[in-house]
């Protein structure tokens, strides 16, 4: 029997919603694995800075630091303003971890219908590879003249060659795992100082795989083409901005938001890697018993995976994405089914003998 502690973030809204569907399923697939989790679960959320001030307290990187992984839910309600919320919480965990991977796979699924009409399932399969502690989401700059009419604000982006180079080489060697196929996001017909330092040092990279087809798109152009022709991608890889733009943009034309997973990786294996889903703490429909676990279950398909269990990552995706395919789904995918129902209906597909094909 192989164990593994996992933190557990349920943070605000469905985010308390969703976990205990993932961990109800993520136990039942160990059973069959030989794989046995613990959970430690930590109150971190926009309530708790409404009581104290903090998103999370002054040692909370030290009372996860040694976790096998974190399973986040959402963060996020009104009355704390965004930028407090994620400053708080998510981006010190992704930068003191250097979760500097952000990985997000995208697929048109059975019964999840896809927006465009030439997507069916199966045509869209590709994953966006997000640079996770850089790029443009920087704190150095500032405001001036607050209030005045000269009012100004500074936001600097920052690229290094250390933290361009190993997410491409992520990028890169995860497509060799899949379609050979990278293609690159970029502005450096406008941007003129990061972005064709980002082109060069990709291009550094491609030549150290020469089986991998590159391609290289302006960010505008890349969105009109992930609408238009999904199907032709692989591998996206983009800055933080543009990563995490695109991840949103390709999780609509698969079908919903709502179903999207999300990994934040250190791939060296020195800290715990975070997963979460992409949907948010949706206010409008928390504890109503409508929260769509899909996502929470994918992400945690993908700790199985980073943990080094893809076929019990294999058998939770098949249970989840049976269901589905079955026609059961949640109202945010034109359902019936609560998310009790939901999960009953995929822990059954788990519980189920396995078949044994001749």
């Amino acid at each position: 029997m192989t164990s593994y502690r996992i933190a557990l973030i349920p943070g605000d809204g469905i985010g308390a919603e969703v976990l205990p569907p993932a961990q109800a399923l993520l136990d039942a697939v160990g059973r069959r694995h030989g794989i046995q989790f613990t959970y430690d679960s930590f109150d971190w959320s926009c309530q708790r800075y409404a009581a104290e001030g903090a998103m999370m307290p002054a040692d909370g990187l030290q009372q996860i630091r040694h976790h096998d992984s974190v399973l986040l839910g959402a963060v996020g309600w009104p009355g704390v303003p965004d930028h407090v919320s994620l400053w708080g919480l998510l981006i010190p965990i992704r930068r003191s971890f250097q979760q500097y991977v952000n990985l997000r796979p995208i697929r048109v699924l059975d019964g999840v219908p896809s927006p465009l009409r030439n997507a069916g399932t199966g045509d869209v399969d590709l994953v966006v590879v997000r640079e996770n502690v850089e790029g443009e989401y920087s704190e150095i700059g500032g405001r001036l003249g607050r209030g005045t009419a000269d009012e100004l604000a500074v936001q600097e982006a920052v690229f290094t060659r250390k933290g361009v180079t190993r997410v491409v080489e992520y990028a890169y060697a995860l497509a060799e795992s899949r379609g050979n196929h990278v293609t690159s996001a970029t502005k450096s017909n406008g941007i003129v100082h990061t972005m064709p330092f980002w082109d060069e040092l990709v291009a550094e990279v491609a030549q150290q795989h020469p089986s991998v087809r590159s391609d290289k798109e302006h960010i505008d152009a890349l969105a009109a083409k992930l609408v238009l022709a999904p199907e032709r991608f692989d591998v996206i890889v983009g800055s933080n901005l543009f990563g995490d733009i695109l991840s949103d943009l390709a999780a609509a034309v698969a079908g919903s938001i709502g179903v999207a997973p999300a990994a934040n990786l250190n791939p060296e294996r020195e800290f715990p890697s975070m997963f979460e889903p992409v949907h948010g703490s949706a206010p409008d429909i928390a504890g109503q018993g409508k929260a769509n676990p899909l996502g929470a279950m994918w992400s945690a398909a993908m700790m199985l995976d980073h943990l080094g269990h893809p076929e019990a990552s294999g058998d939770l995706l098949a249970a989840a994405f049976g269901a589905l395919a079955d026609g059961i789904s949640t109202a945010d995918l034109g359902g019936t089914a609560d998310t009790a129902a939901f999960t009953r209906a995929v822990l059954d597909r788990v519980s189920a003998p396995a078949t044994v094909s001749a």
